[in-house]
C-alpha cells in the first residue's frame, strides 16, 4: 500500500478525492494527515477537502495539467530516460550566466522550443543558463514571480517532462542550468497555502504582501516546505544551482537562519549525488555577510547578484538619475564597484535616505555576479527598453567589455548579446479581473519615482504586451546586431581562454579614470581594458614595454608600442 501525507494543522478533517473516491485521512501528529492507499499512482489526478471545502490541489503537487485550481497530478520522478549519466558543472568561477524567461526567449515559448536554440547558447560561449521561475503560475503567460505551485512546472512551458528534456538537453552540449525560484511571496491567485496551515507570517510583511513564516508557530514545517522544494530542484530535475529570488525579503531571526539552513541541507545533497550544486542569491542589502562563510556569521551562499555595478554602469552611459539611479552617475561610482563590489557600502544612500552597505573585505569576485542588463533592470521599466534602446552601441560596447572583462561572474540577458530590439515588458494573464487591475496600477504608482507616465506603461493583463516582449531572431543577420554579437563572442572567449580574466582576485585589479576626460582604464595582470567614453580621440601611453591589440569596438583603433590610440567612443582590450 502507498501511503499519501499532507500537513493540514489548521484541518479538523481531511478527505482525499482520486479519480471521484474520496478516502477519509487519518491525523498523524504534529499537523500531518495520512492515507494508506494505491489510487495515487503515476498519472492519476488528486486534491484534498479541508472541512468540506471544495477540491484543493496538494500543496506539494509535481504537476498541474489544469492550471493552479485544477487537480495535482501524481508522478514518478524515476521513470524519465535521463541521458547525462556522470555529469559535472563547469564551475562557477569559470562560468559565464544567460538569463532566459522561458515564454518569450523561442517562437514556441515552450522548453522544448528554448531546447532548439542552445546551439546559439554554445556557439556564443555560455557556461551557465538560468531559467526565470517555472513554478506553476495563473494564465498562460507571466514572469513567474507570482508561481503558488512551487513543486510543479508551468504546463503551458511543457509540463514535467519537458522541463526535464531541456535540464538534459543542456547538459548534453555541457550547459549547466541554474533555476530561480522565489521563497519570500507567493501569488496572490491560486494561493490556497494559507487553507492548509501557518505558512505565512502575523507579524511581518514583504512588498507583496504577508512574508512566509520562517520563525513563527509552526514555523519548522514551513521551512521544511522551501527547503524540500529546493532539494526537489536539485535532485529530480538535475538542476545545477538555483538563484534565490530577493532573499532580502526573507525575515527570519531564528538562530540558524533559513539561507544557513539551506546552503547547510544542498552541500549534503551535493554529497549524495556527487556533482557541484550552487547557490546564487538576489540581495539589495549590500551586505556580503551573504556569502560569507557560516564560520565567520555569514550565510553561505555561492553568489549574489550586485546591482551596485550595474547601477553604476547604467546610471553614467545613460545620464538616467530617476529612483535608485540617485546615488549613481560618474566614472569614479564605476571603479569603486569594481575595485569593491559595493558603491554604497556604509555610506549615505539619497535614494533611502539613510546610510546602506557594508564594504567587503578578503571576499573573490567571483562570489558577486555582474551583468549590464537582468529582467528586473529591464522589465522594471515603464516599456521595457534595453540598454541598446537607452545607450549608444559603442556605449553598450564599452558596457559589455566592463561586464565580460571584470572579476564578477559575467550575466547577459536574453538577446543583450545582439542588442534585442524587441523590449522586455511586464506581463501576466490572471484570471481574476478585479485583480488583473490591481496589479496594473500598482505598476502604475510604483513606477511614479522615476517620472514615467501611467500612459506610457503598456497593459501588463494584454496578450500584445507579452508577444511585443518575444525575441526577433531574424535581427542577428542584420547590423547593427551582426556587430554586436560577434563583439559579445569574441569578449567571451577572451574571458574564457585569459588566465587573468578568469581570476577574481580583487586587490590586484587597478582602475584609473578621469571624468574630464571621460577615459576609464583597468588593468588586469597584463590585461588593459580601456574605455573612450568621449567624443574624442585620446592617446592612452601605457606601461613600460610593447603591447598587443586584442580586440577594439571599432577597426581605427591602433596600438604602437606602448602608444594606444583611442578614436572617440571606442573601447579596446590590450595585453601588455
Amino acid at each position: 500500500m502507498g501511503v499519501s501525507r499532507v500537513w493540514a494543522p489548521f484541518a479538523r478533517q481531511v478527505l482525499m478525492v482520486v479519480d471521484g473516491v474520496h478516502y477519509p485521512m487519518e491525523a498523524a501528529g504534529g499537523g500531518w494527515w495520512f492515507v494508506e492507499s494505491e489510487a495515487v499512482r503515476d498519472g492519476a489526478d488528486y486534491a484534498f477537502v479541508l472541512d468540506g471545502s471544495h477540491p484543493l490541489p496538494d500543496p506539494r503537487s509535481p504537476w498541474q495539467p489544469s492550471g493552479v485550481h485544477g487537480f495535482s497530478r501524481a508522478i514518478d520522478h524515476g521513470r524519465f530516460p535521463w541521458t547525462d549519466a556522470g555529469w559535472q558543472p563547469p564551475d562557477l568561477s569559470k562560468a559565464v550566466i544567460y538569463e532566459l524567461h522561458m515564454g518569450t526567449f523561442s517562437p514556441e515559448g515552450t522548453f522544448d522550443g528554448a531546447a532548439r536554440l542552445l546551439d546559439h547558447l554554445c556557439s556564443l560561449g555560455i557556461t551557465h543558463v538560468e531559467l526565470m521561475p517555472v513554478a506553476s503560475f495563473p494564465g498562460s503567460r507571466g514572469w513567474g514571480y507570482d508561481g503558488v505551485d512551487l513543486f510543479a512546472p508551468q504546463e503551458t512551458y511543457g509540463g514535467p517532462d519537458g522541463l526535464k528534456r531541456l535540464v538534459d538537453a543542456c547538459h548534453a552540449k555541457g550547459l549547466a542550468v541554474i533555476l530561480d525560484v522565489v521563497y519570500n511571496h507567493l501569488g496572490p491567485e491560486g494561493n490556497y497555502l494559507e487553507r492548509f496551515g501557518p505558512y505565512f507570517s502575523n507579524c511581518y510583511c514583504s512588498p507583496w504582501g504577508k512574508a512566509v513564516n520562517l520563525d513563527g508557530p509552526g514555523s519548522d514545517e514551513v521551512r521544511r516546505f522551501f527547503i524540500d522544494n529546493a532539494l526537489m530542484w536539485l535532485e529530480h530535475y538535475h538542476m545545477d544551482g538555483l538563484r534565490l529570488d530577493a532573499i532580502h525579503a526573507l525575515v527570519d531571526i531564528s538562530a540558524v537562519h533559513f539561507l544557513e539552513e539551506l546552503a547547510t541541507e544542498v552541500r549534503a545533497l551535493e554529497g549524495r549525488l556527487g556533482r557541484s550544486l550552487v547557490l546564487i542569491a538576489e540581495s539589495n542589502l549590500n551586505n556580503p555577510r551573504v556569502v560569507e562563510p557560516p564560520e565567520t556569521g555569514g550565510f553561505g551562499i555561492d553568489a549574489q547578484w550586485s546591482d551596485d555595478f550595474h547601477h553604476a554602469l547604467h546610471a553614467y552611459l545613460t545620464g538616467e538619475r530617476n529612483g535608485y539611479y540617485a546615488d549613481f552617475g560618474s566614472l569614479g561610482d564605476i571603479a569603486k564597484a569594481l575595485q569593491g563590489v559595493f558603491v554604497l557600502d556604509g555610506g549615505y544612500s539619497v535614494f533611502r535616505g539613510r546610510r546602506h552597505g557594508r564594504k567587503v573585505r578578503d571576499l573573490n569576485g567571483h562570489r558577486f555576479l555582474g551583468y549590464l542588463q537582468t529582467h528586473d533592470q529591464v522589465g522594471n521599466r515603464a516599456r521595457g527598453e534595453r540598454a541598446g534602446q537607452l545607450m549608444s552601441l559603442s556605449r553598450l560596447m564599452a558596457a559589455s567589455a566592463l561586464v565580460l572583462t571584470s572579476p564578477f561572474v559575467p550575466m547577459i540577458f536574453q538577446g543583450e548579446e545582439w542588442a534585442a530590439s524587441s523590449p522586455f515588458l511586464y506581463f501576466m494573464d490572471h484570471q481574476d479581473e478585479a485583480l488583473r487591475r490591481a496589479v496594473a496600477e500598482g505598476r502604475r504608482a510604483e513606477f511614479a519615482s522615476f517620472g514615467w507616465r501611467p500612459e506610457d506603461i503598456p497593459d501588463p493583463g494584454a496578450e500584445e504586451t507579452y508577444l511585443s516582449s518575444k525575441l526577433s531572431w531574424d535581427e542577428l543577420d542584420r547590423e547593427p546586431h551582426r556587430s554586436v554579437l560577434s563583439w559579445y563572442r569574441s569578449l567571451i572567449t577572451l574571458r574564457r581562454s585569459t588566465p587573468e580574466l578568469q581570476d577574481g582576485a580583487l586587490r590586484g585589479l587597478r582602475v584609473e579614470y578621469d571624468e574630464d576626460r571621460q577615459l576609464l582604464v583597468v588593468q588586469r595582470g597584463r590585461i588593459v581594458v580601456a574605455c573612450n567614453i568621449s567624443g574624442e580621440p585620446l592617446t592612452l601611453d601605457l606601461p613600460e614595454g610593447g603591447g598587443t591589440l586584442l580586440l577594439a569596438s571599432r577597426p581605427d583603433a591602433d596600438l604602437h608600442g606602448r602608444t594606444l590610440f583611442l578614436p572617440a567612443e571606442v573601447t579596446a582590450v590590450a595585453s601588455l
